[in-house]
């Protein structure tokens, strides 16, 4: 037996029970909560001076929580394009950062425009130093995996001034 949900929406979170009858033994049941999750991503922007350090949190609204303990991944595009946090960024996405638990992060950006200008923070933070004027209107993006289906997504464009 199996309960099948389509067009799944937060209104189906609760409690489901399945019960039915059986003989000699009566009415068995079996309970089960579902949950429904939003996708869970973030959008900020980060306003800096031309040279100077832009620190980006990755989840700016857990800070008090040790985001060490989960593994995660810096990500930058390629183009803005004018549009504001679209899906996709319609640009390519690089990788900058990777970081595993209790382990050192690794630095994978090819690009010659990040490579000794980006290292991770506390609390894995992206610290890029210094700021350029190509780096303006990118769009920098942190992935956390806490559950092996959830990944929890921040993005953050930056803008330069002069």
């Amino acid at each position: 037996w199996a309960l099948h949900l389509k067009n799944v929406t937060i209104s189906l979170s609760g409690q489901y029970e399945c019960s039915f009858a059986t003989y000699p033994y009566g009415t068995k049941a079996a309970k089960i909560q579902l949950v429904v999750m939003t996708e869970e991503k973030q959008h900020y922007l980060k306003k800096v001076w031309l040279n100077q350090t832009l620190e980006i949190p990755c989840l700016e609204d857990k800070t008090s929580e040790n985001l060490s303990t989960y593994p995660l991944k810096w990500l930058v595009s390629s183009q803005f394009c004018g549009v504001f946090f679209s899906r996709g960024e319609n640009g390519r996405k690089e990788e900058l950062v990777t970081k595993e638990p209790s382990c050192p992060a690794m630095y994978r950006n090819s690009s010659a425009l990040y490579r000794q200008r980006v290292s991770l923070g506390w609390n894995n933070a992206l610290k890029i130093f210094p700021t350029k004027i190509t780096d303006d209107s990118r769009v920098f993006s942190c992935h956390m995996t806490y559950h092996p289906e959830r990944v929890q997504k921040s993005s953050t464009i930056m803008r330069v001034f002069g």
